[in-house]
């Protein structure tokens, strides 16, 4: 399974937030949204991504106060990015690898979508029950 049949069930719809905004109304958004992280954009441009674990530790470091600071000063900035050409498994052993949750999709330089390990793992439960299920027929066939 590639990350363009992914977006293809899942939808190509990103959250994106600018790099000014501050870390509140970011949380609000994520709240709202129901989502772990927003792609921090200027323009057609990925500057960031922000995720939950982010606003916590900005939180943890500075108290309250960061809420009322730019996404900017709390962002990562060097954003991994998968294509979608990838496959479900490059994208798990980037997201196991590197420790992270959710990666923009970009193609020509432009962001199409993003990909959680929740929908990694949602897809890959389902691949691992096709194949279940088309074993079971050919052993009760055979």
């Amino acid at each position: 399974m590639h990350v363009r049949q992914l977006l293809e069930s899942k939808g190509n719809d990103v959250v994106t937030c600018r790099p000014q905004m501050s870390l509140h109304e970011v949380a609000v958004m994520l709240s709202e949204h129901r989502i772990g992280a927003v792609v921090v954009t200027e323009g057609a441009a990925i500057k960031g991504i922000l995720s939950e674990r982010d606003i916590v530790s900005a939180v943890a470091r500075e108290g309250t106060g960061a809420l009322s600071q730019p996404v900017a000063n709390f962002m990562t900035a060097r954003v991994r990015i998968c294509r979608m050409h990838h496959t479900t498994d490059d994208l798990m052993e980037m997201m196991t690898n590197e420790r992270f949750r959710h990666l923009p999709v970009e193609e020509d330089g432009k962001l199409v979508g993003i990909v959680s390990i929740g929908d990694v793992v949602k897809r890959r439960i389902a691949e691992v029950q096709n194949e279940a299920e088309a074993i079971r027929e050919y052993v009760t066939q055979g």
